[in-house]
């Protein structure tokens, strides 16, 4: 029984934290701390290289089936425009860590109020992610042995495929895109509770906009993107569930009860 109550205990105390904005280093330092769980964990299991390429191979002949596989023609496109592979690279790397972390102190700063929430979906959805990591290693299409370019590593001289970095993440972790699910997050609050038409407008395009970056980059799959999509939609209904509405303040319900003249 104690340890039960013990249980519930934290349990509410988890809620309670997960329901509140809190200081904006404290909420640096949790996610911080979050994402370098989030790598380590994502490593964790090694590269198992043959049972990647195993499981691409099946993404490749599920959308071969269902007609959506168009990854290598896209990229094919991009790579005949003048520049266009360096801007995608470019925006490979930046979008993902600098728009994240930028529209998360926006609604930190702006919206407090809805910081829990979208704080608490990104939380979800990245453990989701890691399931998936552990369970269904994929690799990239850049890394499938199918004539896709590495546009990253070939246009900003950031060897993705290199010891330095295969020490820092695994590769073969592809399966769902967090690059496409994290641009969802982002474009779903700016679409939501962006106050100006063009704000509103940069959230429905972002997730789009992310979508063609990581296809024509060759880093992921359209299915792999659908599956990040998936995580996050089931992260933000957890979140839901988790996150509590704040109470009204005193004051506010002071006024609330006062006779209007």
């Amino acid at each position: 029984m104690v340890g039960t109550g013990g249980g519930r205990q934290a349990g509410a105390m988890v809620r309670a934290w997960l329901s509140n904005p809190h200081s904006g280093a404290r909420e640096i330092a949790g996610l911080a701390a979050l994402y370098g769980l989030y790598e380590v964990i994502r490593g964790a299991g090694g590269e198992n290289v043959q049972a990647a390429l195993r499981n691409t191979a099946d993404i490749v002949a599920f959308e071969q089936k269902v007609g959506i596989y168009v990854e290598r023609s896209i990229q094919g496109a991009f790579e005949a425009i003048p520049f266009a592979p360096s801007l995608l690279g470019l925006a490979y790397m930046l979008l993902h860590f600098v728009g994240t972390a930028v529209a998360l102190v926006w609604v930190h700063r702006r919206h407090p109020d809805r910081f829990p929430l979208v704080r608490t979906t990104f939380v979800v959805a990245t453990a989701l992610a890691l399931v998936g990591y552990v369970f269904f290693p994929a690799a990239p299409p850049r890394l499938a042995e199918l004539g896709f370019s590495d546009t990253v590593s070939a246009s900003t001289g950031l060897d993705l495929s290199s010891d330095l970095l295969g020490a820092l993440y695994n590769p073969f972790a592809a399966v769902p895109s967090l690059h496409f699910g994290y641009a969802l997050i982002v474009g779903g609050v700016l679409a939501s509770i962006g106050g100006r038409r063009w704000v509103r407008a940069i959230g429905v395009a972002y997730p789009l906009a992310m979508l063609l970056i990581i296809v024509a980059t060759g880093n992921h799959f359209i299915v792999d993107a659908a599956l990040g999509g998936l995580v996050v939609v089931v992260g933000w209904l957890a979140a839901r569930a988790i996150v509590t509405s704040p109470e009204p303040r005193p004051q506010r319900l002071a006024l609330a009860n006062c006779p209007h003249a």
